[in-house]
């Protein structure tokens, strides 16, 4: 790999920098001593061509040469000042995330507000310092704009917001200028969904059973003989006046099935195994419309259906034998 002496200094400012940076809650004020500017490499090429320019000009007496010299290192001068100043008094705050599933990317969104009254042009944020992503944005004056850090997720569990740096290259490319942001938020990433699906006869199943329930005797069933002690107001009087034989209604006891998912009938030996396979559950349970309760070592989430216990019971798979307590 060739050597780059810019990208060499870049990561020694880089170390000293991040030594200096705090996490906070946001939000994050971009004052004019945190932003640092170095020249990109057209930077540097446009330097050394002026350079060049002034040597040949007072080589040859040449005023046309000069003035071209001076015009150019001019308006090298006016990019700089308007690349620093198109990050001053920029405020950055957290928007929160979308829980994923391990493997997949989780992205923090994140908020720039521009309280000046000219607007700031292709501000971008990246996790590293001089990378050049697709997420960079205008921001008008007196506005706000949400952006957002894409970060893998390769494990389950609270996944902390890194370091990202805020930057930009406005308005011709020649100096980058950046600061080093740490906001105090976190994402969650669910177990990633593996194992088989749920039975859709789940008595004696590894892991899942049925409880029933007993709700009520509301459903009418039929009539049966008169017994003696029955009630005088269960007796079907229509049916004993058409026939001549006493009868009394009878009413079938409605039944509602709460599915029940373990963590310990299951028989995987790997925990993050039965993990997967419990979160594969809990998504079909979701899919059916069935109710379900979800029995971890450490916590019962109560029965219920729907989206919301869906994401409440993933958080908890998530959060398994972790010191975070579980989101409701």
């Amino acid at each position: 790999m060739a050597w780059n002496p810019v990208r060499g200094i870049n990561r020694r400012i880089e170390q000293w920098v991040t030594t200096r940076v705090q996490r906070l809650p946001g939000p994050v004020a971009i004052r004019r001593q945190r932003i640092y500017i170095l020249p990109t490499r057209q930077g540097v090429v446009f330097g050394v061509m002026t350079f060049a320019l002034l040597l040949g000009s007072m080589n040859y007496s040449n005023s046309l040469g000069f003035a071209l010299t001076f015009l150019l290192a001019g308006l090298g001068l006016v990019c700089m000042h308007h690349t620093h100043g198109n990050l001053v008094n920029l405020r950055i705050s957290a928007r929160g995330s979308t829980p994923v599933f391990a493997g997949e990317t989780l992205r923090f969104v994140v908020a720039i507000h521009n309280p000046s009254r000219r607007p700031r042009h292709v501000i971008g944020t990246g996790l590293r310092q001089g990378e050049w992503s697709d997420h960079w944005v205008d921001v008008p004056a007196g506005a706000d704009v949400a952006t957002g850090l894409d970060v893998p997720a390769p494990r389950r569990g609270r996944i902390p917001a890194p370091r990202f740096a805020v930057s930009t290259r406005f308005p011709l490319g020649l100096f980058y200028a950046w600061t080093w942001l740490e906001l105090d938020q976190s994402g969650i990433a669910y177990p990633k969904p593996l194992g088989a699906s749920l039975p859709a006869t789940l008595e004696g199943d590894e892991g899942a059973d049925h409880s029933s329930q007993q709700t009520g005797n509301d459903d009418f069933a039929g009539v049966r003989d008169y017994h003696r002690g029955d009630a005088l107001s269960a007796i079907h009087w229509k049916v004993t006046a058409r026939t001549g034989e006493l009868v009394v209604k009878q009413f079938a006891q409605a039944r509602r099935d709460e599915i029940v998912l373990h963590f310990d009938r299951l028989t995987a030996p790997d925990p993050e195994q039965r993990l997967s396979q419990l979160a594969r559950w809990v998504l079909d349970a979701t899919e059916r419309g069935l109710s379900w309760s979800l029995v971890l070592p450490d916590q019962r989430v109560p029965a219920g259906s729907g989206p919301d216990h869906c994401a409440r019971c993933l958080t908890a798979l998530a959060l398994f034998q972790s010191s975070s307590a579980v989101a409701s």
